[in-house]
């Protein structure tokens, strides 16, 4: 299911979203990432935003596929940082072993709760023996919309991580920690690196 209101507000606010987390070096978390491809790696940036872990991926050598539902993030993504983003949601095919690794960065929790195990499953048979996830998401339990009326889907660290490993990931590592979002709240956070095996 792909929720239309959340694709509105992206839609509505890209430039917006895409000033306020605009980042000139990768990441420490996309660096770790990184750390675990293969040179040349094909990547899945699924939910790729404005684009710019994509270009980080590209400019460091490795081959983004980036893609999104907002087309205005698609548009932005391809404007502002050169690189050949498309439209598409998570309930879209993805080809079989297809990819070294796969970038979930805080986009599958707006998926509803239901529907993470299968989307997690899904990502699991696109990588190829040894790939590897990324996957960030909010903690807590539930699901609810915020002031913008994004979807959010909730889970706990313990949660996340137990599908992963049902569904035949090793979790390499997690990382728990705290930020503001679009919507000015602090909210928890948790990252997970997950190997396929």
């Amino acid at each position: 299911m792909t929720d239309e209101t959340t694709i509105k507000v992206y839609d509505t606010k890209a430039a917006e979203y895409a000033g306020n987390f605009d980042q000139k070096e990768p990441s420490g978390s996309l660096k770790t990432f990184m750390s675990h491809l293969p040179p040349g790696g094909r990547v899945l940036d699924w939910g790729c935003g404005p684009g710019m872990f994509s270009y980080h991926l590209k400019v460091a050598g490795y081959d983004p596929d980036p893609v999104d539902a907002s087309a205005e993030m698609v548009a932005l993504a391809r404007e502002k940082y050169g690189i050949d983003a498309r439209q598409g949601t998570f309930a879209d095919p993805l080809d079989l072993e297809s990819y070294h690794g796969i970038w979930a960065n805080f986009s599958l929790l707006h998926a509803p709760r239901a529907d993470l195990p299968g989307h997690i499953a899904t990502a699991h048979a696109a990588l190829r023996p040894d790939g590897i996830l990324h996957i960030g998401m909010k903690r807590g339990t539930g699901e609810k919309r915020d002031k913008f009326g994004r979807q959010y889907t909730y889970v706990e660290t313990e949660d996340l991580t137990g599908i992963l490993e049902s569904t035949g990931f090793e979790i390499l590592k997690t990382h728990e920690g705290a930020e503001a979002g679009l919507a000015g709240t602090v909210d928890p956070f948790v990252l997970v690196l997950g190997c396929k095996r």
